[in-house]
């Protein structure tokens, strides 16, 4: 019986048992330890082909042309914006999906984006079309929540257990998302000069936020940390994570100014930059050096290389955003209308009203849904049921104007 296990041996290689460390026994036949870290990496190798090319067909990837196309169904002007987010985001999933095909050694890092530019002029509507177009998993995170870990607020980790929620759980979708970090002005530091507390919603933030965005594995609470603290954790790899921050940097302007040594007070000063064009934005000479003026760490600048500059909204574009793109505020309300039957007719005269509202409010596009909720809740309340079957609902400037002065917008002029 001894001399029968001596002579044992793998069904594979032919190594007897004395030449393996481990041999393990089938029901006709035996496999040792070699084999089985063999076959294992050969396993291993066909289902990574395999998720890279499930990869390359869930991803619905388009030239940067037809990306900004697509952006411009929904994006009205910031042109240099929509190209350079246009070629971030392909050269981004571009790098993903050739994986399989790579054949030497350059590893390819990702771009991530830093959007800059005053509210309502779109950072977030072209994260989330991107996003919408891409097909892949999309969540919006809002910098002024996040703290350090183990302070009053939520830990830098939650943003991924909120990629993951939005990608159903599916761990490998999450690893492939965009994360839009919205108002990452708002943690910049409060200063130079050393405090005798610690900064937990600024510099704290930002130096938690270097190992997401640089590319690691990290464990991640799926509901949340804090309040389900016995949760087992998910390791979600960030090496393919898009990450895009967006910010008003209000005040960046000065920043700017003072690099280009040009004035930054002054009459002539605020004459120039309330000008319209070219010579009134200075938001197109942003440089990394002016982020890290404002407040942010070097270390976060270097791992978010793409800057770009979104245009102030003049009074041309606010009259395009209103009827020309695919989800434009006069065919929304066109349509919740039509469901009551009845035909709204929003006359030129009156769109241009509401152009000088929203430019005098300075709310940008923002602005220009709360001015038309305030001409039309009136409208919108009465005319339901009125007991016509078809009923016409012309909005001419005097209507307009009649409407908003009977809100509280108007209170709006006295504060801008």
């Amino acid at each position: 019986m001894s001399q029968k296990k001596e002579e044992l041996s793998c069904s594979f290689c032919g190594r007897e048992k004395k030449d393996t460390n481990l041999l393990i026994a089938g029901l006709s036949g035996h496999i040792c330890d070699h084999c089985i870290r063999q076959a294992y990496g050969i396993v291993a190798e066909e289902l990574d082909s395999d998720e890279k090319k499930e990869l390359s067909q869930s991803l619905h990837l388009t030239k940067p042309k037809e990306i900004n196309e697509f952006l411009g169904e929904y994006v009205i002007g910031q042109e240099d914006a929509k190209k350079v987010l246009s070629v971030a985001v392909y050269n981004h999933y571009k790098r993903l999906t050739s994986a399989a095909k790579k054949t030497d050694n350059v590893e390819v890092e990702k771009s991530n984006i830093v959007l800059v530019g005053e509210t309502g002029t779109g950072k977030t509507l072209m994260a989330r079309t991107i996003a919408k177009m891409l097909n892949v998993p999309f969540t919006i995170v809002d910098a002024t929540i996040l703290t350090e870990a183990g302070y009053v607020g939520e830990d830098v980790e939650s943003i991924l257990s909120r990629l993951l929620q939005a990608a159903d759980y599916d761990q490998k979708a999450a690893e492939r998302g965009i994360i839009f970090i919205d108002e990452i002005d708002k943690i910049s530091r409060k200063g130079d000069n050393p405090s005798i507390t610690r900064d937990v919603s600024g510099e704290g933030v930002q130096q938690a936020l270097l190992k997401l965005l640089e590319g690691s594995k990290v464990n991640v609470p799926p509901q949340g940390g804090r309040k389900h603290p016995d949760q087992k954790f998910v390791e979600i790899d960030t090496r393919n994570i898009l990450f895009i921050a967006g910010g008003a940097f209000d005040g960046i302007e000065r920043h700017i100014a003072r690099r280009l040594n040009t004035q930054a007070v002054g009459f002539h000063s605020s004459k120039n930059r309330s000008g319209e064009g070219a010579e009134g934005n200075m938001l197109q000479y942003i440089a990394p050096q002016d982020l890290k003026s404002f407040g942010l760490i070097p270390e976060l600048i270097g791992r978010m290389p793409v800057v770009t500059h979104l245009d102030p909204l003049d009074a041309e574009t606010l009259k395009r955003i209103l009827t020309e793109p695919k989800n434009a505020l006069i065919k929304q309300y066109t349509h919740l209308l039509e469901i009551d039957n009845i035909a709204l007719d929003f006359q030129e005269e009156a769109l241009q009203y509401v152009v000088e509202k929203a430019v005098e409010y300075k709310l940008g596009a923002r602005g220009l849904r709360s001015i038309l909720e305030a001409i039309l809740t009136d409208a919108m309340y009465e005319l339901p049921g009125h007991g016509e079957e078809n009923y016409s609902l012309t909005v001419d400037r005097k209507y307009a104007a009649k409407r908003l002065d009977k809100t509280a917008l108007k209170a709006l002029r006295a504060a801008s």
